[in-house]
């Protein structure tokens, strides 16, 4: 038989979450099972030939049901079944679908917020995506568009699950390694400092704009999990920090969100401080390619029109 899409794999993945499975590959037994595969299906590989279908595709079983809350995640790697997914579980003896998981204001939301960032539309309605078909509105460019971005959007967050498991200092050189990707500093890697941990002062890292050092950017790095902001006292410290420094950039960098106030109070100091927040993070490491790799390129070709004209 051939190996059933993800969204047949989503009631056995959840099962065997709800039996104990910490991850995909503890999950696959069950899936295999429950959906009665051999063992050839089980291991027919993508044609990058490093993935089976399986496993792809129950990856993604879990990715969507997590955004509907049913799967949580405790730490890298290690997710755990909610009191709402055994709930839905049971209520669901059949199947579990893309459609039904539309029942969750969360797995709306991040449809929509998905749709609104690869079309650059605002109030797109997720119930408008509720199957695998293309839409009646979108030309197949829009829906590559549309697959493209909701791909990243969980890349970003595996993103920031991945540096949440780093040290302190790793995360640190991961930011300047960042800035220096982005081409400040020229890209030269002696041009990238980061502090010693102790006695920093404040600063975790500097990025010096010439080669003389007379022009420099200092950096704040907090790796915090998502729900703990970075609020005023923070910024305040950081602003301390640049003017003991006699310095007038600053770029401070967190996993989790900055609070109102501190946004707005950093609108008002005299200093250039800059904030990146964990998704701006996690999608300037994809952009710039640190700490991701690519694993397959596609080109979308249009007809030359200069080629085929008289002139």
């Amino acid at each position: 038989m051939s190996i059933p899409d993800y969204q047949t794999m989503m009631r056995p993945d959840l099962l065997a979450f709800s039996q104990g499975a910490k991850n995909v590959k503890e999950a696959l037994p069950t899936v295999i099972k429950q959906l009665g595969l051999s063992q050839e299906d089980a291991e027919k590989l993508l044609p990058s030939g490093k993935k089976t279908f399986l496993s792809d595709r129950a990856h993604w079983a879990r990715t969507y049901m997590s955004k509907a809350g049913l799967i949580q995640t405790v730490k890298r790697n290690h997710h755990e079944i909610t009191t709402t997914g055994l709930a839905f579980l049971a209520s669901h003896p059949d199947k579990i679908n893309y459609k039904s998981l539309t029942e969750f204001e969360s797995f709306n939301k991040w449809v929509s917020a998905s749709e609104q960032e690869s079309l650059g539309s605002k109030g797109t309605s997720a119930s408008e995506f509720t199957t695998l078909a293309l839409p009646a509105d979108k030309t197949p460019e829009d829906q590559i568009a549309s697959s493209f971005s909701e791909i990243e959007s969980v890349l970003a967050d595996e993103i920031i699950e991945a540096v949440l498991s780093l040290s302190p200092a790793r995360f640190e050189r991961l930011v300047v390694d960042l800035l220096l990707a982005m081409g400040y500093g020229g890209g030269e890697l002696e041009r990238g400092l980061q502090t010693s941990l102790s006695g920093d002062g404040g600063i975790d890292g500097v990025i010096n704009e010439d080669e003389l050092g007379l022009d420099a950017v200092y950096i704040q790095a907090k790796r915090y999990a998502p729900e703990n902001k970075v609020g005023r006292p923070a910024l305040n410290a950081f602003v301390g920090s640049l003017t003991g420094e006699g310095a007038n950039k600053g770029v401070f960098v967190t996993t989790s969100d900055f609070s109102r106030e501190a946004r707005e109070y950093v609108s008002r100091v005299q200093q250039r401080i800059v904030l990146i927040n964990g998704d701006r993070l996690a999608r300037l490491m994809i952009s710039h390619e640190v700490g991701v790799r690519a694993r397959k390129h596609y080109v979308l070709r249009s007809v030359d029109e200069d080629y085929f004209s008289d002139t």
